[in-house]
């Protein structure tokens, strides 16, 4: 199996601790679902045939607009280029890969690290 970016880790990566979160079984393809991670809710999306490989990415889960955990909920697709999520309520899009919003660059949703490890979905924690 070719594993895209978002899975592999990195070398700023390195140095983090990976974490358990759910297993592949637990994921959906082409959607989101939502794992609790300490005190934030991690909404993950795999992608198991694009165009770029199997991809898997960890994205927050709150809507900064409104408040609401519904990103897990989003309709996955392409804009501008981008892999990006649209938020449900007020269909903003945020770009999968670094948690930035297209139409509100103030807005952002915080990413994780994420790779399976076998048949677990590991998330990468930054050493302390």
């Amino acid at each position: 199996m070719t594993l895209s970016t978002p899975i592999v880790e990195h070398d700023a990566v390195a140095a983090a601790a990976w974490r358990p979160l759910c297993t592949r079984q637990d994921l959906v393809a082409n959607s989101g679902v939502v794992a609790l991670l300490d005190d934030a809710q991690v909404a993950l999306f795999h992608l198991p045939q694009s165009c770029d490989g199997e991809q898997l990415f960890a994205i927050e889960n709150r809507d900064p607009k409104s408040g609401a955990n519904v990103i897990g909920r989003g309709i996955v697709g392409h804009l501008k280029g981008d892999l990006v999520i649209a938020s449900p309520l007020y269909k903003q899009h945020f770009r999968l890969a670094d948690g930035s919003c297209i139409e509100y660059p103030e807005q952002r949703l915080r990413v994780w690290p994420v790779r399976l490890n076998g048949d677990l979905v590991e998330v990468g924690m930054q050493a302390e």
